[in-house]
């Protein structure tokens, strides 16, 4: 833990926003861009190929670059071949599909939807190796992604500056949800964007909501203190995570995410994960909180201190097993989700806000991507930069070996009571 050089798996000519892992393609896919003022830096989602190299580094070519002029995507939702992407106060679903395509054919050239030549690598220092089998694995086939918009609808109805924060899909698809600016949370039907509900949920800005397996809850985060479960458009309860921390006073806190998650092992169990930062910062800053909840009854198990830096986004693993935080000031901690306990912390390894993090599948397209690690998870931040944060395997000693040096020793001290009192046993 501590200050560290974790060194950047990719560089974009553009502030990242999101970045999101398909798990069908296991593509990861990373948007953002200037927006709409005339500074020359371009909006775009760029695709990217990873590999894992050896058994802990992970290599990312550039396998085609959508351009979104005059827009930037500072949020984006991906799902089952569909991105939802978070343009000013608009909503614009595009769909995407990957194929292989036999080196010698002629590319189409239809502006975004297709790839851009050969791949480009943007690996971290030391991967020069990792480059050579990238060009041999390209001499054969090379990566085509096609892009094709499907629709768009306004998602933030704000008179002074529309703003989509959020832009999730429900579980099964079946469903896409936004917030914004406006206080609004919109649900359409999924594919076909009929419009659902619409509700004011919170006072101000929506910061975040997530949705539970089976739709059953919703929960919408707002900068209005508060953090609000749904059934439909009406309020079903607010929750209160001081219960688990009564000394702290009322309002000096808001939530600032929320995120349901699996418990390992536990086919049924569900976790809600939701993070508070304090309300006004000071010259001493105070610490942040991490609270787990019962997914089911939606009640306080755990609330654990996670720092004095402000967090500014929050992660969950598909097994549910790890938690991952991002903050204000650039730096990067995965905790263990069932104690709160942090495992990894890299200080400022960004070195401004970290706008979005994405943990990798347990494999993706059917093949390892983990490695030798336990865990990997991708961020990125204002600053460009895309950057992979392992934990690897932990070595653990076989139960029998443990109960047979045990054993061992038993034997052994027997030996040693019979040497030094002749007749003991």
């Amino acid at each position: 833990m501590g200050k560290r050089k974790v060194p950047d798996l990719y560089r974009a000519p553009f502030p990242l926003y999101s970045i999101k892992v398909d798990p069908s393609t296991g593509l990861v896919i990373t948007a953002g861009g200037g927006g709409a003022s005339k500074t020359g830096i371009k909006n775009a989602v760029h695709f990217l190929d990873l590999q894992l190299v050896g058994e802990y580094q992970y290599s990312a070519s550039l396998l085609h670059s959508h351009d979104t002029d005059p827009r930037a995507t500072m949020n984006l939702a991906v799902g089952n071949g569909v991105i939802a992407a978070g343009q000013d106060g608009t909503c614009c679903l595009m769909k995407f599909k990957h194929c292989k395509k036999k080196e010698g054919n002629a590319a189409q050239k239809d502006g975004n939807s297709v790839q851009q030549g050969t791949a480009r690598r943007r690996a971290g220092k030391g991967d020069k190796a990792a480059d050579g089998a990238a060009g041999s694995d390209m001499k054969d086939e090379t990566a085509h992604i096609t892009v094709s918009a499907l629709g768009e609808v306004q998602s933030d109805m704000n008179p002074q500056d529309p703003l989509q924060k959020v832009v999730r899909f429900s579980p099964d698809l079946s469903l896409l949800l936004t917030g914004g600016t406006d206080g609004h949370i919109r649900v359409w039907e999924f594919p076909s964007l009929k419009q659902k509900l619409d509700f004011k949920a919170h006072e101000g800005e929506i910061e975040d909501l997530d949705m539970s397996p089976g739709n059953k809850h919703l929960v919408t985060v707002g900068r209005d203190f508060s953090c609000s479960v749904w059934s439909g458009n009406q309020l079903a309860m607010s929750l209160n995570w001081r219960e688990t921390m009564p000394h702290i006073a009322e309002k000096t806190y808001r939530y600032m995410a929320c995120r349901f998650g699996r418990v390992e092992d536990q086919k049924d169990a569900l976790r809600l994960y939701t993070v508070q930062i304090p309300h006004k910062r000071d010259r001493r800053p105070p610490l942040c909180y991490l609270t787990k909840w019962d997914g089911k009854s939606l009640l306080p198990m755990l609330t654990a201190p996670c720092g004095n830096e402000v967090i500014s986004t929050l992660a969950v693993s598909d097994s549910g097993t790890f938690l991952g935080l991002g903050t204000v000031t650039g730096s990067v901690a995965i905790y263990i989700a069932f104690s709160l306990q942090k495992l990894y912390y890299v200080q400022e390894s960004h070195g401004i806000v970290v706008t979005d993090l994405a943990f990798l599948p347990d494999s993706l397209k059917g093949r390892d991507i983990k490695g030798n690690n336990e865990t990997a998870m991708l961020s990125v931040a204002v600053d460009s930069r895309c950057q992979m944060h392992t934990v690897a395997n932990r070595r653990y000693f076989s139960l029998w070996l443990v109960l047979f040096f045990c054993g061992l020793m038993v034997v052994g001290v027997v030996f040693l009571l019979q040497y030094l009192f002749p007749g003991f046993i």
